[in-house]
């Protein structure tokens, strides 16, 4: 059973930085899943905000580039995002994801909340 447990989620001000993170367990060889960040704000689709491919290429949505970072530490079976100068459209429950495109595999977090509000 694999298990993706997002966390650092909450209330900042406008301008302000967060840190996500999202520790993944289970049976699963966490170095070779493409990891990635997608948030869905109220009305709206999931859209990918950042994503990390095994060997640690990046990419991230218009709207994050230069403001987030992902970043993965795989000893440690956790990626991250830094989300800094956040706006309220930020506003958004953001969703860890792990794929496997060779294996149509995937998995996904709960879930955590970012309120971007003054």
């Amino acid at each position: 059973q694999v298990q993706l447990v997002e966390s650092g989620g909450g209330l900042v001000q406008p301008g302000g930085s967060l840190r996500l993170s999202c520790l993944v367990s289970g049976s699963i060889f966490f170095s070779i899943y493409s990891m990635g960040w997608y948030r869905q704000a109220p009305g709206k689709q999931r859209e990918l905000v950042a994503g990390i491919t095994s060997t640690s290429t990046t990419n991230y949505a218009e709207s994050v580039k230069g403001r987030f970072t992902i970043s993965r530490d795989n000893a440690k079976k956790t990626v991250y995002l830094q989300m800094n100068s956040l706006k309220p459209e930020d506003t958004a429950v953001y969703y860890c994801c792990a794929k496997r495109t060779v294996t149509s595999t995937s998995y996904w977090g709960q879930g955590t909340q970012v309120t971007v509000s003054s």
